[in-house]
């Protein structure tokens, strides 16, 4: 069932994308401009001239692409706002780093473009956990924990102030909130529109398209960075769908999934990219390994064996587009920017009277 208020407590951001302060200055969405190339068998190159409005011009071999800039542009954009992580500073819950991301959001990120933010329903993913019960295992202890403190009671307020900023929030119980804004992506982009997902949350690049965007928090620079489809490619070179291939096989340490190599001594990063650069996808792999030898003796012997192992992982890491939830209409409309200013600034004042409250409070006690 959809609830559009009652928020669940978030957990701490340890799976977030931490990019260097040097990449960090590639990505910014400020008016400088950047130049990244790449040489490989095919050599070419991309150069970004980013606007002040956060846009990017790309071009390819000194070639500005018009068709797909203005195809691009002329799309409505649509946010998603990955609630949960913005209310931790590093790894200790804060409604001041909440409040401090949202309003730079606001004011220079989305403006008045549509936003659709989304939380964590209660119990997370049951499917996941039942399919590996390791699965942010130390999440759930750490909510246990948590939940019935003070940040789990001050929840209802960050639900109010995105609700009076005219952004609604969405809320599936027993799924997480990367798989509801994985659904309700392919809904907007279903009707034609164009997607930007605010999240510092590694899992979102397996949808990064032409149509889709990452849009990150910078904590070095205190701003939101664009990360575009070809930004991945220049970083990686190779697409969004290796990615989360290579996750599989190595594991993310962060969400509890072991990788093949704590089964299979031997089998690491190294044979795992040169494996997936042949065959390009983790399914394509493990299809040939079932019919032919695509590798050294112990790479074969770990594909074959440990075939399920692979796709158990798969299942657990990939972002789930069935979840229960509709796009509704109203949600796409062009945001009411009008009361930003004052929930804000009365936000961050009742922050401050409640922090006073608290050091009043605890020198009454010394």
């Amino acid at each position: 069932m959809l609830q559009l208020q009652t928020l669940d407590f978030p957990f701490p951001p340890s799976d977030f994308i931490k990019p260097s302060l040097s990449s960090c200055l590639s990505l910014s969405c400020s008016p400088w401009k950047t130049r990244i190339e790449n040489t490989t068998k095919v050599k070419w190159k991309i150069s970004a001239a980013v606007t002040s409005s956060g846009f990017y011009n790309q071009t390819v071999g000194g070639q500005v692409l018009a068709k797909t800039v203005a195809k691009n542009t002329a799309k409505k954009r649509v946010f998603f706002l990955d609630v949960n992580p913005l209310c931790y500073a590093g790894s200790t819950p804060s409604l001041h780093s909440f409040a401090n991301w949202i309003s730079l959001f606001f004011d220079q990120v989305s403006v008045d473009d549509p936003v659709i933010a989304v939380v964590d329903g209660e119990g997370g993913s049951e499917i996941r956990r039942q399919l590996l019960p390791s699965y942010k295992a130390h999440r759930w202890k750490f909510l246990r924990h948590f939940s019935k403190g003070y940040v789990g009671r001050s929840y209802q307020v960050i639900a109010d102030v995105l609700t009076k900023c005219n952004v609604p929030v969405i809320k599936i119980a027993g799924h997480e909130a990367d798989d509801v804004v994985a659904t309700l992506v392919e809904q907007v982009l279903q009707r034609g529109h164009r997607v930007a997902i605010a999240s510092p949350d590694k899992d979102f690049k397996q949808l990064l398209s032409e149509d889709v965007q990452i849009v990150m928090p910078l904590a070095e620079l205190n701003r939101w960075s664009f990360y575009t489809l070809k930004h991945y490619v220049s970083q990686y070179n190779c697409d969004p769908c290796s990615d989360l291939s290579l996750r599989c096989m190595l594991g993310d340490e962060a969400d509890g999934v072991p990788g093949i190599q704590h089964v299979a001594p031997g089998f690491g990063r190294k044979t795992a990219l040169k494996l997936l650069k042949k065959h390009g996808s983790l399914e394509n792999l493990l299809n040939a390994a079932a019919v032919r030898t695509v590798g050294k003796q112990y790479a074969q012997d770990a594909l074959t064996k440990y075939a399920d192992y692979l796709r158990t992982n798969y299942k657990i890491l990939a972002l789930r587009r069935d979840v229960n939830v509709q796009l509704k209409e109203e949600w796409l409309i062009e945001r009411d920017r009008k009361n930003d200013s004052k929930v804000l600034s009365n936000f961050l004042k009742r922050l401050e009277e409640t922090q006073k409250i608290g050091r009043d409070h605890t020198r009454s006690n010394d």
